[in-house]
């Protein structure tokens, strides 16, 4: 009995030193960009390398805050990210709705046009996508603004098919027992589906949010005017307004953009792992 027990102590031991390690070698890169965040140009760039905090300290942080306008991207970048994460899981959750508790002709031609759409990534539709948005923001006079940044955006196939399962894995017995107690689809939604989904809500709107917050390739194409400007568009030229890339100053940019998904992830990550707990016992 005591050999197990030293046994399974050993094991224990090892695999806490195992798991130690390996969350060492992924916050690596995140730890060595918060030291470089603090040095100056000269401490970047000195050999042997500077591992530690160095001399710049708040200064490159306030630097890139006023000087370089990342307050500004950060606070156009939450509002766009907030919009599309609230409108997309909506739209989602009515999308699914339907295809479950409704019947409509070609109900399932339509669900497989939805999932077809998945093999569309945004970058091969990115030509058409800018002619149709920049002609119909030019005849609403939206150009340059959060429209066209989030409109484009506010639908999704993977949310409608993440909702379109977890409604049918719902006890049908509930829309019926519902029916008869006379509750609408929207009675029904509110009261019954949203409170039974709040896992798969938040699992969604997390992935919505940091999708959005990473979106680089469409606000660069559509947004012409810094004051609408996305967060990964203004690191990206916060080196371009450098004769030589000062790299204390980006990696404290970078460090400041991680903060706003950080604290949503840590907000929702309880949810999120749920979600996809529950969806795996399904």
């Amino acid at each position: 009995m005591k050999l197990h027990m030293r046994r399974k102590t050993r094991n224990e031991i090892i695999t806490h030193i195992v798991l130690i390690i390996i969350v060492f070698l992924v916050l690596a890169p995140v730890l060595f960009a918060l030291a470089k965040s603090t040095q100056t140009r000269a401490e970047v760039y000195h050999f042997p390398p500077k591992l530690g905090p160095g001399t710049a300290g708040i200064l490159n942080y306030k630097t890139v805050w006023y000087q370089f306008d990342l307050g500004l991207y950060i606070k156009n970048t939450l509002l766009v990210a907030g919009i599309v994460m609230f409108f997309k899981t909506l739209f989602s959750m009515t999308a699914g709705l339907g295809l479950v508790y409704f019947d409509f002709p070609f109900k399932e031609w339509v669900f497989y046009f939805i999932l077809f759409t998945l093999m569309m990534p945004t970058e091969i539709m990115i030509v058409a996508l800018f002619n149709l948005v920049s002609d119909i923001a030019r005849q609403f006079g939206v150009e340059n603004s959060y429209a066209v940044l989030t409109v484009p955006f506010l639908a999704s196939a993977t949310g409608v098919f993440l909702f379109r399962q977890h409604f049918s894995s719902i006890p049908a017995d509930l829309a019926d027992a519902a029916r008869v107690d006379g509750a609408g689809p929207i009675r029904f939604l509110w009261s019954i589906l949203i409170p039974m989904s709040w896992n798969t809500i938040a699992a969604l709107a997390l992935i919505q949010f940091i999708y959005m917050w990473n979106q680089y390739i469409w606000p660069l194409v559509i947004v012409r005017e810094n004051k609408h400007q996305l967060i990964q568009v203004g690191l990206r030229s916060l080196t371009n307004q450098q004769d030589t890339t000062n790299w204390g100053l980006l990696m404290a940019a970078a460090i400041l953009a991680m903060i706003p998904p950080m604290l949503v992830f840590i907000l929702l990550q309880e949810q999120f792992t749920k979600g996809f707990a529950l969806g795996r016992e399904k």
